[in-house]
């Protein structure tokens, strides 16, 4: 009786098990694009609804420590007429029923395991278990067997035979699949499909465009092509809301139909064009009520919508750049202790003003996108920002968000993370919170210096990648592992290509060693010491070079007064940018007297335009009093000016960068001038 009931009972354990969920289907890589990767759960049933499952992806590697890295919560999801549920990136075909970012799954040696349970039981870092396991995959890409991954789950009786399944060497063109007996085979891949050929074959619908950007006030089409010629009239609706893009945004039809005996059916859409600067946008197109055995191939497909309702800046780009335009946000007496200190004492007041822990604050490397979005802003289209060393604009749509980094700008470190040693706080820097939401910092805290705007920019990734952690130079090597770097491929000095950026990242990298112990600008180019590279960033000869080369203007102007706005502390090398010879140039142990204590209206009380210009000056705000000269940018006086009854002067200079002096009274003030 014992056995018989000990019989009964293995019996209901294995047939319970053989009724759950199971992993039908892995393509862990691709040879393609790393977006294709896609799971595949298969339930005893169709269109059954999955209650109280979490999928659990597992880190092999060494540094995995056979710990879960990513996981998926299955409660609430249904699987098709065929039982399946694809699990993958909207790059996926036919489109997944659902969604996880491109390239999230690992190649292996790695595992995916599906448990009953919920989220809050599997926290990143979570050794692999067989509590509550109902199916696992242990797989590679030709790596040799985690055997302590499989000896895990071999502790359950049902995997004690469990093998490492291998898809193929890196890049393959294989998904793994489970065969109608349990086992595993290797396969083409086959999402939304059964692994034998049986059931239901779907007839996928594909969403396209001529384009995917248009200008307000254009029409474009919207094409829907069936798989498979359709029995009978096929209706469905589509919805091209997204965001601030809505319904008052375009007209044209939104519910579709493809005649019965044909596979394919169009629709108009006029973007309406309204006299509102909404930014960019994108519309997204998506199918609404499909029913199976129709599927969609592809869905939310986006469109980008070009606002032409911006309104350019008065000032210009780094690239053409404009002078005095912007005028510095600073408080009254914000630099005033500096005056009257030289050497180690001048570095510490300086510290003491952008490290103050009463005053300056710290966000998480989620907001700096939201930051940078205002700080590096095209001043030629406000829709976009402004890429440092590639010197173009890109949509603020263009964030990169994914692994996929074509077209895509993304956040750059000026003095690299690798040599700095600081990085992502997983419980602070991943949410970005808003203006309002910071924490408190001093200058003993590196660590913030991952998320400081003021050393942090908007680039291409690609270029962004290409710098890597180089060193700045004149020169780009690569050579001996030292990495130096001058800018783009196509830096060309002599045309004023890939050098605009060249004093903006001096004074942010020299801003980072004031503001945080620890970290410095030292000559040459300095290699790792174990494994970190002791905040040593080069090369400062250079650096300070390009400090001269390239002076503060407008833009960066702008920059410091929104960076201010976030972490109320500035630049102090863009306000005064003269500081910089006094900490590092030939002028250091000289005493300093050069930060101004009058407000903003008697620091711009005089004014002249156009800026840049070609010869003839009109100048503002002067009295019979006022005495004008020209300077030289190293402060010899060039010539004396004396504007006719109209306030204009012929000023007559070669193309150049000039300083105008004012002097009336005990005021003094100078402003930069770009002679063309």
């Amino acid at each position: 009786m014992k056995n018989f009931t000990l019989y009964i009972f293995l019996l209901s354990f294995s047939f319970g098990w053989s009724q759950d969920l199971v992993i039908n289907e892995l393509d862990c890589d691709s040879s393609i694009s790393e977006d294709l990767e896609f799971i595949e759960i298969k339930s005893p049933t169709p269109n059954e609804v999955i209650s109280n499952r979490v999928l659990v992806f597992f880190n092999g590697s060494s540094s995995g420590n056979d710990s879960s890295y990513f996981l998926v919560d299955l409660d609430g999801a249904v699987t098709d007429g065929n039982g399946l549920l694809t699990i993958g990136s909207t790059s996926v075909t036919p489109f997944p029923q659902l969604l996880i970012s491109g390239n999230t799954i690992q190649n292996g040696a790695d595992a995916v395991a599906i448990y009953s349970g919920v989220p809050d039981d599997f926290p990143d870092g979570t050794l692999a278990t067989i509590i509550n396991l109902v199916d696992v995959l242990v797989y590679d890409t030709s790596d040799s067997d985690d055997e302590g991954l499989l000896n895990i789950f071999r502790e359950d009786p049902r995997f004690s035979d469990l093998q490492q399944i291998n898809e193929g060497s890196g890049n393959n063109s294989n998904s793994i699949q489970r065969d109608t007996d349990g086992s595993y085979f290797v396969g083409s891949p086959s999402p939304r499909q059964t692994n034998d050929g049986s059931g239901i074959i779907f007839n996928a619908i594909e969403i396209s465009t001529l384009a995917t950007e248009y200008n307000e006030g254009e029409s474009f089409s919207i094409t829907f092509t069936a798989d498979q010629n359709v029995t009978s009239d096929l209706n469905f609706d589509i919805s091209l809301s997204n965001g601030t893009f809505t319904t008052g945004d375009y007209s044209g039809s939104i519910s579709i139909t493809i005649p019965s005996g044909q596979n394919t059916a169009s629709t108009n859409i006029e973007l309406l064009d309204d006299i509102s600067d909404e930014g960019d946008e994108e519309l997204e197109i998506e199918f609404l009520n499909l029913v199976e055995p129709i599927i969609a191939s592809n869905n939310f497909f986006k469109v980008r919508v070009v606002d032409n309702d911006f309104t350019i800046a008065a000032w210009g780009t780094p690239f053409m750049p404009s002078y005095d335009q912007v005028t510095s946000t600073q408080p009254a007496g914000y630099y005033s202790s500096l005056n009257g200190k030289s050497g180690q004492d001048l570095r510490d007041a300086v510290q003491d003003i952008i490290a103050d822990p009463t005053m300056v604050r710290t966000h998480s490397y989620a907001d700096i996108f939201n930051v940078l979005k205002m700080a590096d802003q095209n001043p030629e289209n406000p829709n976009q920002v402004w890429l440092v060393y590639s010197e173009e604009g890109r949509s603020k749509l263009d964030q990169q968000n994914s692994g996929s980094s074509s077209g895509k700008w993304n956040r750059e470190h000026t003095f690299p993370r690798s040599r700095g040693d600081f990085s992502d706080w997983d419980d602070f820097d991943d949410i970005a919170t808003g203006i309002n939401t910071f924490i408190t910092t001093n200058a003993d805290s590196t660590r913030h210096a991952n998320s400081d705007a003021h050393a942090l920019r908007a680039a291409d990734a690609g270029e962004n990648s290409r710098r890597s952690n180089r060193h700045y130079s004149n020169d780009f090597v690569t050579t001996s592992g030292i990495g130096q770097y001058n800018g783009p491929a196509n830096v060309d000095p002599a045309n004023g290509i890939g050098i605009s950026f060249r004093g903006d990242v001096a004074r942010g990298v020299l801003f980072l060693e004031l503001r945080y112990n620890g970290l410095q600008i030292v000559n040459g180019f300095p290699t790792s010491s174990g494994d970190t590279y002791d905040g040593q960033l080069g090369d400062l000869a250079t650096l300070l070079q390009w400090h001269q080369d390239d002076i503060p203007d407008d833009y960066e102007m702008n920059r410091n007064n929104i960076v201010y706005e976030w972490q109320r502390n500035r630049n102090p090398l863009i306000d005064l940018p003269d500081l910089v010879d006094y900490i590092w140039g030939d002028k250091v142990g000289m005493v300093y007297n050069g930060a101004l204590s009058s407000d903003n209206s008697e620091l711009n009380r005089f004014t002249f335009y156009p800026n840049p210009a070609d010869n003839i000056l009109i100048f503002e705000g002067l009295t019979s009093s006022t005495k004008i000269e020209v300077l030289s940018l190293e402060g010899r006086k060039i010539k004396t000016i004396n504007p006719d009854s109209s306030n204009s002067v012929a000023i007559n200079l070669s193309s150049g960068l000039y300083i105008i002096k004012f002097m009336d009274g005990n005021q003094i003030e100078t402003k930069r001038l770009v002679i063309k």
